[in-house]
């Protein structure tokens, strides 16, 4: 059945938009929900735990299909390490049943509490990309139920390879994921012997990115963003490989440490971010070296705190990433990171890092060789819209592109631009889904 729902909004809470929202909780149900929607007139839309940033999980005045209830596993290889789970199977519950039996996810975002179905329709990717690709690169097979044929089909690689290219990174729109085969990878421990690095300065993040990546299998740094002139860029390098002690030590998931309550607008404010930059970069500064960590920190730093989104206060926040090729990128992030200083706005956490040379297996697949860069900006409307073009102008011009699964504004040039498949994607568009997402960069 289909219910109505006035509260769901997207995870940077700049839209709230009123849904009629489906449940199933059995497999079997699916097509009577699809159904009921098409029966209305309306679109509908595949969703998860609602950890995306911008519009592409969001179908104002239509239907979204809550995927939650489709959580069982099916099958698990414990020799092997192939994993088959329904769509609606959360990372976190992956890691219960699997690191105690010395197995990992083989890349995992930033946070554990994104479905199965949204790491494939988003493809995500992590601290190794360099070393093991996307999240897609690990999906061997997958069942897909699509409007236009009323059952679910199998489909991988091998089998409707372009359809599966097609749903991979596909947002949700090629049909609605109802479970999946993965190959998760073996781990010695739940642990892992980490190095933080402060630098000083933009160069040496590049220079540091060089010598790292054969060593180290999870790279990642943090980014004052509020730093200009000859500190510009400066920032704490994390550097990991999987420790070798053999321990098992599973995450929990009892609830921690929440916002209580959303931040008043004047809180974040130039002063206060620069504020909290220093103090953080004072403070990596301090605990450089090596050290040994769990999972959960290495990881999924902000899953400790519950509704952390809550800090840009009650107009949300845009978050923006870019890519931009190896060799235009030293001008670029430099670029982006004066303009970004003098806007006075910014992020409390801004990341950048390398991405390797695997080839992403989605046509939307956002991951190309290069380097990233994701920002937080809060939500000061026109203001926020013109810094961000302004970012995108530098993005473009250096040959890059924008993150189609965090965004909430580029236009439909600046994604045919960035996405030379879009023409092979969209004939495997589902008749009968639909997002804000797509009807905006469609318009």
């Amino acid at each position: 059945m289909l219910h109505p729902n006035r509260s769901w909004r997207s995870w940077g809470r700049v839209i709230q938009a009123e849904h009629l929202i489906g449940r199933p909780t059995h497999r079997g149900e699916l097509p009577a929900v699809m159904a009921q929607a098409q029966e209305r007139g309306l679109s509908a839309l595949p969703v998860g735990l609602g950890r995306s940033y911008g519009d592409t999980n969001l179908n104002p005045g239509a239907a979204l299909i809550d995927m939650r209830g489709l959580d069982r596993f099916m099958a698990f290889d414990a020799e092997t390490g192939l994993l088959t789970c329904e769509a609606g199977v959360s990372l976190s519950q992956i890691l219960h049943m699997a690191v105690p039996r010395g197995w990992f996810l083989p890349t995992t975002p930033g946070t554990r509490y994104v479905t199965v179905g949204g790491a494939i329709a988003n493809d995500v990717h992590g601290k190794n990309h360099h070393r093991a690709g996307t999240f897609g690169t690990s999906v061997r097979r997958l069942g897909l139920w699509r409007s236009d044929r009323d059952r679910v089909a199998e489909i991988g690689p091998n089998q409707e390879p372009e359809l599966f290219a097609a749903t991979v990174g596909g947002l949700g729109l090629t049909g609605v994921i109802v479970w999946a085969e993965i190959q998760l990878v073996r781990t010695p421990s739940s642990h892992l012997d980490q190095r933080l690095e402060p630098f000083g300065a933009l160069a040496d993040f590049f220079r540091i990115a060089e010598q790292a990546s054969a060593r180290y299998e999870h790279t990642v740094a943090w980014i004052d963003c509020t730093a200009s002139g000859p500190r510009l860029g400066r920032g704490l390098f994390t550097l990991a490989n999987w420790a070798q002690d053999g321990q098992r030590v599973v995450h929990s998931d009892r609830a921690g440490p929440a916002m209580p309550f959303e931040a008043p607008a004047f809180a974040l404010n130039p002063l206060t971010l620069r504020a909290f930059n220093a103090l953080y970069y004072a403070k990596g500064a301090m605990a450089a070296g090596d050290s040994k960590v769990h999972y959960t920190q290495a990881f999924y730093p902000l899953d400790a705190i519950r509704r952390w989104n809550l800090l840009y206060g009650p107009r949300g926040f845009y978050q923006y990433q870019c890519v931009t090729p190896a060799a235009t990128a030293p001008e670029a992030m430099t670029e982006i990171l004066r303009r970004v200083a003098r806007s006075g706005e910014g992020s409390f956490l801004a990341v950048l890092k390398t991405l390797g040379e695997a080839p992403s297996p989605g046509l939307l697949s956002f991951p190309t060789p290069g380097v990233t860069l994701a920002l937080d900006f809060r939500n000061r409307g026109q203001e926020t819209l013109d810094l961000l073009a302004v970012l995108d102008t530098i993005v473009f011009e250096a040959g890059g592109r924008l993150y189609p699964a965090k965004d909430g504004r580029m236009s439909g040039a600046a994604l045919r631009a960035g996405y030379p498949a879009l023409d092979r994607f969209t004939p495997h568009l589902d008749p009968a889904l639909s997002s804000a997402f797509w009807r905006r960069i469609s318009a």
